[in-house]
């Protein structure tokens, strides 16, 4: 007749395995709880070399956010946008290019907002949507008015062509375009410290990345205190320094 009592040695029983399991629980009783609460962080990926303005945006969004992320130098001197893997990324082969979670994104207005919405609903994408649509015209307005002159009719001009060959008329004309435009935003920011409020949005971060530039190249500019009040917060911010105030003079081709 076979026993039933004490098991022999080496021998384990199903009420030996349960009652182990239950002395462990009750010493590691939050085990089950942290292991519910854990996140899996991904680590954002960007490519683009950070002098690009259009690189920067990106950037000082991921800083001001607090979010971590991996940068890969493509683009100007660094090369690779002609490669098929980049254009896997982005057939339009420019940068920058982000992957986030599996999603690859391009088109830096694009990437900022979806940065500002996914990590910073209710502060850089603001939580009031009246704000949020005031944020996104002067983010459009950037990018239809505000950019070709400044970057493509001023610096483009100053930094990508030689003093011999620079169109200086044609600088001269789009930094006054620039001046006349940016006294629409000087009005709007009489009233407010930031583009859409009192708070930092997306569309301070699209608009003001390229204020270093507008604000250091040797152009004139009309007098605008409220843009430039506005210039002066952005400065005082420690991701605006990191991204946005890179030394552009760096940047110029010989004989520039």
């Amino acid at each position: 007749m076979e026993a039933t009592g004490s098991p022999s040695a080496g021998e384990i029983r199903p009420w030996m395995l349960f009652r182990l399991g239950l002395i462990y629980l009750r010493t590691n009783a939050s085990w089950a709880i942290d292991i519910a609460s854990w996140k899996v962080e991904f680590m954002i990926k960007v490519w683009g070399r950070n002098t690009s303005v259009n690189v920067q945006k990106v950037l000082w969004a991921l800083e001001e956010l607090g979010q971590n992320f991996e940068r890969v130098d493509v683009g100007g001197p660094f090369g690779g946008l002609d490669t098929p893997e980049f254009a896997k990324l982005n057939p339009n082969r420019k940068i920058p290019v982000i992957e986030d979670d599996g999603l690859v994104l391009w088109e830096s207005g694009a990437i900022v907002r979806h940065l500002a919405e996914t990590y910073g609903a209710g502060t850089l994408a603001p939580k009031d949507a009246k704000q949020r649509a005031i944020a996104a015209q002067w983010s459009d307005w950037c990018v239809t008015t505000l950019y070709p002159d400044v970057i493509g009719g001023c610096f483009q001009q100053l930094v990508r062509v030689t003093a011999a060959e620079r169109d200086n008329a044609a600088v001269r004309q789009a930094a006054q375009r620039a001046g006349e435009n940016l006294r629409g935003l000087d009005g709007t920011l009489a009233d407010t410290p930031f583009i859409a409020g009192d708070a930092l949005s997306f569309a301070d971060i699209i608009v003001g990345t390229l204020m270093y530039r507008y604000m250091t190249m040797p152009i004139e500019r009309p007098e605008l205190p409220n843009v430039e009040a506005w210039y002066q917060r952005l400065t005082e911010r420690p991701a605006y320094q990191t991204h946005a105030m890179l030394d552009w003079q760096k940047m110029k081709i010989p004989g520039a």
